[in-house]
């Protein structure tokens, strides 16, 4: 698991970016099922998948925006971050094997209501888009304590 970064409001800026890959496994898509309750077969049946065209079962569209959750979260903005908005759409089916790269940019920084704007998109190894999204975040203060230090 990746070190969660620490980027004050002030130290984030226009263009600054982050990235990372995660690979999907079918341990996440059970585990998303029992969390979500999503039992549609294209996700849970793979004969089911396989009969639509598909390769195997297709993952989550909400598994693979989750990791939208984890770019701003975890590294852009990062530990201050309060997600306020996604707005994500998705390009192509995401299977179980695939290798996602993740990554993110800075396009707005509102100084008023000390939020930023990311553009974001989601790539398989194959260099597809299988989704991009728009997500606002909101970045709290530090803690008193932490600042403290």
């Amino acid at each position: 698991m990746a070190d969660i970064c620490v980027y004050t409001f002030d130290e984030l800026s226009v263009g600054q970016s982050a990235e990372f890959d995660a690979a999907v496994t079918e341990k996440m898509l059970d585990a998303f099922c029992q969390l979500s309750g999503d039992i549609n077969p294209l996700h849970c049946d793979e004969a089911y998948a396989r009969s639509l065209g598909h390769p195997g079962r297709v993952a989550y569209g909400m598994l693979t925006a989750s990791l939208y959750s984890t770019l701003a979260g975890v590294y852009l903005p990062g530990k201050y971050c309060r997600l306020h908005e996604v707005d994500s759409s998705f390009n192509l089916p995401v299977y179980i094997g695939d290798t996602l790269h993740v990554s993110g940019v800075i396009k707005e920084k509102n100084d008023v209501f000390r939020f930023v704007m990311i553009k974001a998109t989601i790539t398989n190894q194959r260099g597809q888009k299988v989704s991009r999204a728009t997500i606002r975040a909101g970045v709290t203060a530090p803690a008193p304590q932490e600042t403290a230090l």
